[in-house]
């Protein structure tokens, strides 16, 4: 393949007409086996601060996890989505990112949330199914938790393009923001994760894609899911640059991710990461994982914790010992005891608030739900209360519905 004149940028090759050039791929391609650091001399180079402070929040995250998981099993969240095994993914995630960057999270990175600031209990809010989203996205800067998969990824993109627009419109308004989307492997397989790499590089939108490849799509192994060599590869697909990391490896996650982030801050278009990790829980607490992976799987992948991986690291360097370990401890379950003072003291929701921002107006299906609803919480209160069908219960005004806000 040769440049046609010298016009055409180094990296597009083959004839420039209409259907476009075509883009070396080399420079795309991903690395042919996941980066490490952890057990290479990078190790030992490294930032000792940033080792210790990634095993603080590591440990953190784990605690989290824990205490959310005990939680379901309280009957004090409808469901929980663990992230256990995950938790370099979800730390690294959150802290490459500047203040002005936004957080587009699934509904497994409650984690990734919590690291970014927002209180636990207030991340947690969708798993207990008092609301769709317990946080202020414009104050923290974090997309609601995404249910439905990659179409954050989207949204993603949809934001980092209109800031772009937006500067270029008004130059005293830039923030040069970075949009970080989080994906499962599970995700790559949807239409909205298409679309959302394509918009993203055609573009050159500033966009990270981080997709936490956990090596299951509930039960689905990768293997049915896709028969490309990696999911990194996809990137090449798309025009953008794909990145291949050790997911369990904290060190390597903060490298790679730092290095996209730059990457989209400086223009360059966005950056499909792929990091390989491993879902140590269940799906969630509804999930029986026995039926579709065996105990010898589980226990090879718990040999590759990214909390014991570095924490044997810190300690080898002479970065922890056991006092400095109890320490940390001490903090971790300080956060678990914060979490549940927050459950303890949390107002039970307003029932009738399920019917508000539904539609701008209420539907009469919507009206004739709140109606009924109310009446039954009427008689909860008052079983000899009126239970006349054509008494309207609910109080509503029904010209506008101007009651459900």
């Amino acid at each position: 393949m040769t440049i046609v004149h010298d016009s055409v940028p180094p990296d597009l090759v083959g004839s420039v007409g209409p259907c476009g050039p075509r883009r070396d791929p080399v420079s795309l391609l991903p690395e042919t086996e996941p980066v490490r650091v952890l057990g290479t001399r990078a190790a030992a180079v490294g930032d000792p601060d940033l080792a210790r402070d990634l095993y603080r929040r590591l440990l953190l995250g784990r605690r989290f996890n824990r205490q959310a998981t005990t939680l379901t099993r309280q009957g004090r969240l409808a469901v929980y989505p663990a992230s256990t095994g995950q938790e370099a993914c979800q730390v690294t995630a959150a802290m490459v990112l500047a203040e002005q960057d936004w957080l587009f999270p699934s509904y497994r990175d409650t984690l990734a949330v919590v690291a970014r600031g927002v209180r636990p209990i207030d991340a947690l809010t969708l798993m207990r199914g008092h609301s769709h989203c317990g946080y202020d996205p414009y104050e923290h800067r974090i997309a609601p938790l995404a249910t439905p998969l990659a179409t954050q990824a989207a949204h993603a993109v949809g934001l980092a393009h209109a800031a772009r627009l937006r500067e270029a419109s008004d130059p005293a308004s830039a923030e040069n923001l970075v949009a970080l989307a989080l994906v499962g492997d599970g995700g790559t397989s949807e239409g909205d994760f298409h679309e959302a790499l394509n918009f993203a590089a055609v573009l050159k939108a500033p966009v990270v894609f981080l997709v936490q490849n956990n090596g299951y799509a509930i039960s689905v192994p990768l293997a049915k899911q896709s028969a490309a060599p990696t999911l990194a590869h996809k990137a090449v697909g798309y025009g953008m640059p794909g990145r291949l990391v050790d997911g369990n490896d904290a060190l390597a996650m903060h490298q790679v991710l730092s290095a996209a982030v730059a990457h989209a801050r400086a223009g360059h278009g966005p950056v499909l990461v792929e990091a390989v990790t491993y879902r140590l829980e269940a799906h969630t607490n509804a999930d029986d994982a026995t039926r579709y992976r065996n105990a010898a799987e589980v226990e090879l992948w718990r040999t590759r914790d990214p909390l014991t991986r570095l924490e044997t690291h810190l300690r080898t360097a002479g970065l922890l010992d056991d006092t400095g370990a109890e320490r940390l401890a001490a903090q971790a379950e300080e956060l678990a005891a914060e979490i549940r003072a927050q459950f303890d003291a949390a107002p039970e929701p307003d029932p009738q608030s399920l019917f508000a921002h539904v539609y701008a107006s209420p539907t009469s299906q919507l009206r004739e739900q709140a109606a009924d609803l109310a009446a039954r919480l009427a008689l909860d209160e008052d079983p000899d209360a009126d239970a006349d069908p054509d008494h309207d219960h609910d109080g509503l005004d029904r010209n506008n519905g101007s009651d459900l806000r």
